[in-house]
């Protein structure tokens, strides 16, 4: 009942939210709309397959482990008890949906799309590549910088009960429960507009989570550890460029200087990429991402998800690693303006707490324990 009674709301809220915007918003609503209903009724009761005998027996052991998971989040991690993740839906693709990131060629700041619930948030997310390649391909023709990027999991805020999908239940068992964590941290807390201040909650709470789990699971922290390796690396790789690209644009050079040096610089990154992978043995899981144009939107798509992981976990330390009182500090904090947060965590993230979880963050998950 409680599922009906919320979908009756989300379509009168977004009803009126079509009536009120304009030809372009009306049609993103609608795909936006008929995406998550299609995912909806895909979706079937994970205790109904688990009592299918004909289920594959791959699935099958997913499933159970999925449900473990799920019952970890909110014994140990207290998040959300409600039925998101308690069933499960193939999509028949690789990913859910594919957010679009824009920005300006002389800036990491990225473009902002402000939508009905969420507020401005700093990408646009549609349910078919075609819909976001072309939403990107238009915004490419105003002198954007655009990526369009394929997401496994998304959260609906509580909102709905999310499932299981394809997309992501076969992954590594600890990369399964990251992604579980991170989603149903933005069940915890989720504030209109600031994608920085929501996405950085929600990836230290996985972070926290997963290395918590591996601990009372250690028999996932080899495979996870291969597969999360090559990912920091990546990430360091990536934030060290981040770092010097904004130093770049905000210097006194001419815009055409900063545009050569922004190449030469995007050039190196590509060679210290491929430096980087001959040590991997030959995974080559990122090749695609250099693949296509380096530009300021991926680079500043990385940061959206990271900014003050440090100063969160910098804050967890204050709180005794203790998960409730940590939501409950980050809850009061979200009642603040964005200028206000924002100098609270501009300040932990000078803490040595943070300098600490910088060093957490580059090593392996069980390194922690």
């Amino acid at each position: 009942m409680r599922q009906t009674w919320r979908t009756i709301s989300i379509i009168v809220v977004c009803g009126m939210g079509l009536a009120l915007s304009g030809c372009g918003q009306v049609g993103y609503y609608a795909q936006s709309i008929n995406g998550h209903f299609t995912v909806l009724h895909t979706a079937k009761p994970v205790s109904d397959l688990l009592a299918d005998p004909a289920i594959d027996p791959r699935l099958r052991t997913r499933l159970i482990e999925a449900e473990q998971i799920r019952s970890y989040a909110v014994s140990v991690l207290g998040e959300p008890d409600n039925g998101s993740y308690r069933s499960y839906a193939d999509l028949k693709r690789p990913f859910v949906v594919y957010n679009v990131f824009a920005a300006p060629a002389l800036s990491l700041k990225l473009h902002e799309s402000c939508l009905l619930v969420v507020g401005c948030v700093e990408y646009r997310g549609y349910y078919s590549r075609e819909s976001a390649e072309a939403y990107a391909a238009a915004l490419h023709r105003e002198g954007w910088e655009t990526f369009v990027a394929g997401i496994p999991a998304y959260s609906t805020l509580g909102y709905f009960d999310d499932p299981l999908l394809n997309t992501f239940i076969y992954l590594p068992r600890a990369e399964v429960a990251r992604m579980i964590f991170h989603e149903l941290a933005h069940q915890i807390l989720f504030v209109r507009g600031d994608t920085a201040f929501n996405e950085s909650f929600a990836v230290t709470v996985e972070t926290v989570g997963v290395r918590r789990w591996l601990a009372a699971h250690p028999d996932a922290a080899i495979e996870y550890e291969r597969y999360d390796l090559h990912r920091r690396e990546f990430r360091k790789l990536v934030d060290g460029y981040r770092k010097r690209l904004e130093l770049l644009y905000g210097g006194p050079e001419s815009d055409a200087q900063k545009m050569a040096s922004k190449e030469a610089l995007f050039a190196r990154m590509r060679a210290d990429y491929e430096a980087l992978k001959a040590s991997w043995g030959g995974y080559r899981g990122f090749d695609l991402w250099f693949a296509s144009d380096l530009n300021n939107a991926k680079i500043g798509s990385f940061a959206t998800y990271n900014q003050w992981v440090p100063a969160f976990m910098a804050l967890l330390a204050q709180k005794d690693d203790d998960l409730p009182k940590f939501y409950a500090a980050v809850k009061a904090m979200s009642k603040r303006s964005e200028p206000e947060r924002n100098a609270v965590l501009t300040a932990l993230d000078a803490t040595p707490g943070a300098a600490a979880a910088r060093v957490l963050l580059d090593a392996p998950a069980r390194a922690s324990r």
